[in-house]
């Protein structure tokens, strides 16, 4: 039987994907049967039932990779560095080329040499860049330009695991997200979550963007699409809802998925970000102020992708905590 592997088994973006692949994996069958295996940090305190979990520390020390990859078929590689808002380490360039690019070319490697036939590399928008011109939305064909060390390191492990496909029998598939929402979701998206549910005033109400957000749920369904479909090797991919909005609507989209009045103040955007920035905080206010789309009609016409989950409906999951 062939073996699936999803590595950051305990994430957020891991542990709905072992969810799901452990539902289906009840339907399948014959040469489509597989089973499931999990790489995590330590044991987990929830497991998903029919998953073979695998406790290895961070990866970045000594792992047996033969027994991870054993009859392994897929690699699904979620575990990393996240991008962190404020950053205590010392170089943290090099502490995010140290997870995300020499662990995850490490594995690579390590998958290539067993016999591995996919590997799905969970990468980012950062990639391309902290922001898109009005109108102009990304695309897989434009120029990368990373502007954090975050968004470099993830590059680099592109490139690498290009060369690796290059080099060897194993497809890799390449996966950037931009910000991901869901049932569990910390960080930012979390804390305007609760600032909507808690009716706290938010000065939020004039602001015009576009932006992008991918579901959970709907990531979770195209990487499930990436793993099966045969057009999907050596490729890169953009992903969202395909639903853009601005900053305003995403705040009033939230409070009607919670049942609660939106309480947005219309302070203009450059009052935002001239208070922000004598706050220390322009980085953050660019985030929530700034256009940032992502085209995914690559996917559509590739592999046929269509987002299951509307945007209405990945917020009210999100909210409904």
């Amino acid at each position: 039987m062939k073996v699936r592997v999803v590595t950051g088994a305990t994430g957020l973006l891991g542990a709905a994907l072992l969810q799901q692949l452990a539902l289906q994996q009840a339907d399948a069958s014959g040469p489509t049967a597989y089973s499931l295996s999990g790489i995590t940090r330590h044991a987990p305190a929830k497991r998903v039932a029919g998953v073979r979990y695998l406790p290895f520390g961070d990866l970045t020390g000594r792992v047996d990779w033969p027994v991870a990859l054993s009859g392994v078929d897929v690699v699904v590689h979620t575990a990393a560095r996240v991008h962190m808002m404020a950053d205590t380490v010392a170089d943290p360039l090099a502490e995010f080329r140290r997870v995300n690019v020499e662990v995850s070319l490490r594995l690579a490697r390590e998958a290539a040499a067993v016999g591995v036939r996919r590997f799905v590399f969970i990468s980012s928008v950062k990639v391309n860049g902290e922001a898109s011109l009005a109108g102009q939305p990304f695309t897989e064909q434009d120029a990368v330009g990373p502007q954090d060390a975050y968004g470099i390191s993830k590059m680099e492990a592109e490139q690498g695991l290009r060369q690796i496909a290059a080099d060897t029998d194993m497809e890799v598939v390449i996966i950037r997200p931009p910000l991901v929402y869901g049932s569990g979701v910390r960080a930012n998206f979390a804390a305007l979550m609760r600032a909507v549910q808690r009716g706290w005033p938010l000065p939020l109400g004039a602001v015009q963007n576009k932006r992008s957000l991918v579901a959970l749920d709907n990531l979770v369904d195209f990487i499930i699409t990436c793993i099966n479909h045969p057009q999907a090797a050596n490729q890169t991919f953009l992903v969202s809802d395909g639903q853009d909005l601005s900053t305003t609507d995403l705040v009033r989209g939230m409070a009607h998925a919670a049942g609660v009045p939106a309480r947005l103040l219309p302070v203009p955007v450059w009052a935002l970000q001239a208070g922000a920035t004598l706050l220390g905080k322009g980085d953050a206010v660019q985030r929530l102020c700034g256009n940032l789309q992502v085209d995914i009609s690559k996917a559509r016409s590739l592999l046929g992708w269509v987002p299951p989950v509307s945007l209405e409906e990945g917020l009210r999951r999100a909210m409904a905590v």
